[in-house]
């Protein structure tokens, strides 16, 4: 329930998905709940995706009253998306645990280090076609299922670089996570219904007493976060979360 709070009130302070801070620290729960060593990653980041489903949710209703979601991008970026994070969930389930918490480790380290920079692609005027939705779906949807996140540090600047506001781009990310997080998470229970854990808690790699703690407590305090936004300073938002990003990146290295 901590962690959901946490990931929950950092979601609304940034606009950036939990699952950055769900992850590592559910690959540390599960470990001491003896799990076994070799679905660590894969659980966290099922357990991960299934909390993001309902969080996307309510953000988007909340980016749809503002009408700021383009929902005519949301339908083309969907196909790749799906075929990404469907593929994602494949992946992730055929390599090991190590693997994949070193691939998350660095993605950590990347997101956090854009933030201090706070780099953002420079817009041109070409319009985004269907060819560059397909594909950049396919790119977003199967690197965030790897990572357990709703891709929104991927998809927002690939929208903004296609001439699409910040707010715009924000809205739409929003709504494009749902399809990544529950194909992905469909994806991973798919290739891991038949496994056996230490208990029965879980379907496949979805251990479901952490996935309602998390999502329960992630929705109910997301709201103050993006209340505390306002009353704080972006800069020191922004460094601030950085610095958690790469203390839980070397930690999952180490």
């Amino acid at each position: 329930m901590l962690t959901g709070a946490f990931a929950g009130f950092a979601a609304g302070l940034l606009g950036i998905g939990g699952g950055l801070i769900i992850v590592p620290v559910l690959f540390f729960i599960f470990a001491s709940q003896g799990y076994a060593e070799q679905y660590l990653m894969q659980m966290a980041l099922t357990t991960s995706l299934a909390t993001i489903v309902l969080t996307s949710i309510s953000s988007t209703r909340a980016h749809h009253r503002r009408q700021a979601v383009l929902w005519p991008l949301v339908l083309m970026l969907s196909p790749g998306i799906i075929i990404g994070a469907a593929l994602g969930g494949v992946f992730a389930s055929s390599i090991n645990s190590d693997s994949l918490r070193l691939f998350f480790a660095i993605f950590e380290f990347t997101v956090a280090a854009n933030m201090i920079l706070k780099k953002q692609p420079a817009q041109h005027n070409k319009k985004l076609g269907r060819t560059a939705a397909v594909s950049g779906g396919m790119t977003i949807g199967f690197i965030s299922t790897l990572v357990g996140i709703g891709g929104g540090t991927m998809t927002v600047p690939f929208l903004h670089w296609f001439n699409i506001s910040m707010r715009n781009a924000v809205a739409t990310s929003a709504a494009c996570g749902f399809p990544i997080a529950l194909i992905g998470t469909l994806s991973f229970i798919f290739t891991s219904y038949d496994k056996t854990f230490s208990n029965d808690h879980s379907l496949g790699y979805l251990q479901y007493d952490a996935f309602l703690f998390v999502a329960a407590s992630s929705f109910l305090v997301a709201p103050l976060g993006a209340k505390v936004a306002h009353s704080i300073s972006e800069k020191t938002l922004r460094l601030s979360f950085a610095l958690l990003l790469f203390v839980l990146g070397i930690i999952m290295l180490i």
